[in-house]
């Protein structure tokens, strides 16, 4: 089997750099699946399952949604210099690859990337689930746009996202910056060869981020230059997970860096719009409600010719070895009242709650009971350590 020499044999190189090689030449892995026996335990099906149907990869980053809007979980791989992995939920036990078939898989020109990060959410608000996934340098980052049916379009360049190539994504989030309701999108980027501070030219292993609003209209506009310092500083950075850690109704984002300090990017909006979080809590499901699809519907404004919906799922685990906070966060612009909370549990149950309070934590409990509804306790800063 043909494998990867070390940088002295090859030579490995980057741009006329001698670097670590790897990974094409190295032998690629196999996904694997754990069954939940519900005591406890779990049981391997990765075989069983379908999982190595789709071998020889370099899987990175991974993600469960709901492609094809039938109610049950599929899964979404990025891998390494190959072409990304979809496994489509047989409803027996059993995945089937379809990325390639379902236009998910390769790049605008029909190319593989290496796909390292990857975020799953409906960024146009079609109650469409669409997947973002960062590349390597030199490459695009990718936007698919779920045409409903698990079939998906590429908008990477009609969507905005194609002006950027030089930096090395990682870790990635569709998430509300502004609580307008339309998805924003934030990308962790830093280079994986640490040799490149000491090439010429503007290489450099610690990146700055990528920030792009949605401008409601199927498109994004990059303003990084606007996102202040947290977003503009350079960090070799890989993860970064999205959640509320203030409680002030606006999401901030933890940023995982390799041999370096983690940062913390705390969100700061003066343009007081307003927000719901909710909270789930499974009882023939999942305790956490993992799965479960929420789907918020609110009036802006009395003059709005149709509400605002959006549809989110909760996830465990997403963007690049990162996990969000569990409380689903919902940026309502001007409404004054959420007109309905609708959320779809993985037992087949269906919650309609109506007329919800907006800025507050609301926790509901499968079978439609809302265990409380109150604003968030502010979290305050701590005092000096005494030694």
């Amino acid at each position: 089997m043909k494998t990867a020499p070390k940088p002295e044999d090859g030579p490995c190189t980057y741009k006329g750099i001698l670097v670590a090689c790897g990974p094409p030449g190295l032998p690629g892995g196999r996904n694997i699946l754990y069954h939940n026996n519900g005591e406890g335990t779990f049981a391997d099906v990765s075989e069983k399952a379908g999982m190595w149907t789709a071998v020889g990869t370099y899987g990175l980053s991974v993600a469960a949604s709901d492609l094809d809007n039938d109610g049950w979980p599929d899964i979404y791989v990025a891998n390494d210099s190959a072409p990304a992995t979809l496994y489509l939920n047989q409803k027996d036990g059993t995945f089937r690859d379809i990325a390639i078939e379902a236009g998910a898989a390769l790049s605008a020109e029909a190319k593989p990337q290496a796909g390292m990060g990857v975020s799953i959410g409906d960024y146009n608000r079609d109650g469409n689930m669409d997947v973002v996934k960062t590349n390597f340098a030199g490459d695009t980052d990718s936007l698919y746009t779920n045409l409903g049916d698990a079939t998906f379009e590429d908008r990477t360049y009609p969507g905005g996202l194609g002006v950027n190539t030089r930096l090395l994504g990682w870790g990635v989030g569709f998430y509300d910056m502004d609580n307008d309701g339309w998805l924003d999108i934030l990308m962790s980027n830093g280079h994986v060869y640490p040799e490149v501070d000491r090439a010429k030219g503007d290489l450099k292993y610690a990146e700055h981020k990528y920030l792009y609003r949605n401008l409601r209209n199927g498109r994004f506009e990059e303003v990084t230059s606007e996102g202040g310092p947290g977003i503009l500083e350079n960090a070799p950075a890989r993860g970064c997970a999205f959640g509320d850690y203030n409680n002030d109704g606006v999401i901030d984002v933890a940023v995982n860096c390799i041999n370096s300090i983690p940062q913390l990017l705390r969100g700061d909006s003066t343009l007081n719009r307003n927000w719901i979080k909710i909270k789930l809590v499974g009882v023939k499901s999942n305790r956490t409600g993992i799965g479960s699809r929420v789907k918020v519907t609110a009036t802006t404004a009395p003059e709005a010719t149709k509400p605002l919906l959006q549809t989110e799922e909760l996830r465990s685990g997403g963007s690049y070895f990162s996990q969000n906070d569990l409380r689903l966060h919902f940026g309502l612009d001007r409404a004054k009242k959420v007109d309905m909370v609708e959320i779809s549990w993985l037992s087949g149950h269906v919650d309609q709650i109506k007329d919800l309070a907006v800025n507050q934590l609301h926790v509901i409990q499968e079978g439609g009971k809302v265990l409380s509804s109150a604003p968030l306790p502010p979290c305050k800063p701590r005092g000096p350590v005494k030694g």
